[in-house]
C-alpha cells in the first residue's frame, strides 16, 4: 500500500511529520484517530485529526496536499449528508411558535 507523510497541527502532535497509508482514491482518510493508552490502566483517550487541505493552488483550485488538525472535542464523524435527511443540529419549530 502507498503511503504519504503528513504533518499534524494543534494538540499533543504538534509539528509531527507521520507516514499515513493512502486509500484507494490516493487520499488520506478525513480522521486520523490515535489511541494513547493510560498510565493508570484505565480506558485509553483517544486523539482525533480531522484532514483539512495544506493549500490550494494553480486555476483549478485542487488541494496541494493534506494535513491533520486537532480536533479537541473529538466529535463523531457523522451520518451521510443526502438532500432529503433533515438537519440533525437546528431545533424543531412548533406549527404556533411565531417568528420575532
Amino acid at each position: 500500500m502507498k503511503s504519504e507523510d503528513t504533518p499534524f497541527e494543534g494538540g499533543p502532535m504538534d509539528g509531527r511529520v507521520l507516514p499515513v497509508l493512502l486509500g484507494p482514491t490516493g487520499q488520506p482518510p478525513k480522521t486520523y484517530r490515535i489511541p494513547v493508552p493510560d498510565a493508570a490502566g484505565g480506558p485509553p483517550t483517544v486523539l482525533v485529526y480531522r484532514r483539512v487541505p495544506r493549500g490550494h493552488g494553480g486555476r483549478l483550485g485542487l488541494p496541494r496536499g493534506w494535513k491533520y488538525e486537532y480536533d479537541p472535542e473529538g466529535r463523531a464523524a457523522g451520518r451521510p449528508r443526502w438532500p432529503w435527511s433533515k438537519p440533525g443540529t437546528a431545533p424543531d419549530r412548533k406549527r404556533g411558535d411565531a417568528d420575532g
